[in-house]
């Protein structure tokens, strides 16, 4: 006769031998708890930025009105204190209102669940800024790469093998980001504080963004100081011209200063002052008909001081 197939016997754990099942239920709910402001710890380099702006007051306000309505998510770390993961804006509003405490559900996480779990919380957010998103789509793909069940990987900020592919479209599919906007997104970490910030501004679009990110710092400081004096911003096309030429070994300061001079018809743009900034300024007895070419004489002779300031500062540099 054929054996029958054993049968696994599932013995009850202690818990489940001294507890009442009212008490197992009672500790799956999840427990809220008021934690003192300074336990809390922000989460290290979290990649979203608290602002006191107009949003923030109105939290203050409905925070003084309504308390803490959504409890913050916190883990305990091993030297007693909390860690913040979901939460920063609710834990500044109290700290401005001047509430003590912060409504908070104590989790149990990894450090890269924990990762996983704060970028995943704020992505869904209505706007995250450019830089946001660079600094938290890395850190989060960096997470899952160390997650259990994934081989390790020695690779750059951008990655090419086929598990880091896998990695960046499954956060595509959480973001609503291809695999490759991901990449581009993540690209924007090797930028200097100024330009990313031109980028956060909206004055640098991602692409051209993306091709800047690929220069030395230094270079990237010389086309910094050249949006200045062009008030202008290069274009995707200028941004691949200037890096093959730097692959070539051919990207002077003069070539970078020669490309920016460039005009470019979709950043012709109508400006407007008002009169009483400008009033003051003009001489008395300038008649109104020649304050226009007044403007543009002043402007032109401003330019090229700032343009002769840069010549010489790249003279000097050669010098050295």
């Amino acid at each position: 006769m054929p054996k029958e197939p054993r049968q696994e016997i599932k013995l009850p754990s202690l818990d489940e031998l001294f507890s009442s099942q009212e008490e197992r239920e009672d500790a799956k709910l999840k427990r809220i708890y008021e934690i003192p402001l300074e336990e809390i710890d922000p989460f290290p380099d979290h990649p979203y930025k608290v602002k006191d702006d107009e949003d923030m007051m109105n939290l203050i306000e409905s925070v003084r009105a309504n308390g803490i309505i959504t409890p913050a998510v916190i883990r305990k770390k091993e030297d007693g204190r909390y860690e913040m993961l979901s939460g920063h804006r609710r834990l500044r509003a109290c700290e401005l209102a001047g509430i003590p405490t912060l409504r908070c559900e104590i989790v149990e996480m990894s450090r890269d669940e924990a990762v996983i779990f704060m970028i995943d919380s704020n992505c869904q957010r209505t706007e995250i800024l450019p830089s946001e998103k660079a600094f938290a789509y890395k850190m989060r793909l960096e997470a899952m790469k160390r997650l259990p069940g994934r081989p390790a990987q020695k690779c750059g900020p951008v990655v090419h093998n086929n598990d880091n592919e896998k990695s960046r479209d499954e956060l595509g599919e959480l973001t609503g980001e291809s695999g490759r906007t991901i990449s581009r997104y993540i690209r924007l970490t090797e930028l200097i504080p100024a330009l990313l910030e031109r980028v956060d501004n909206r004055e640098i679009a991602l692409r051209p963004a993306v091709e800047l990110s690929y220069f030395p710092k230094d270079v990237q400081t010389t086309i910094n100081e050249q949006i200045e004096i062009e008030q202008c911003t290069p274009s995707h096309a200028q941004a691949i011209r200037m890096r093959r030429m730097h692959e070539e070994g051919k990207l002077t300061n003069e070539a970078i200063a020669a490309i920016m001079g460039e005009l470019k018809p979709n950043q012709i743009d109508r400006i407007v002052i008002k009169t009483s900034k400008l009033n003051s300024l003009f001489p008395e007895d300038l008649p109104a008909t020649l304050r226009e070419d007044y403007v543009y004489q002043a402007l032109k002779f401003y330019r090229e001081h700032q343009r002769e300031r840069f010549r010489r500062r790249s003279r000097d540099d050669d010098a050295r």
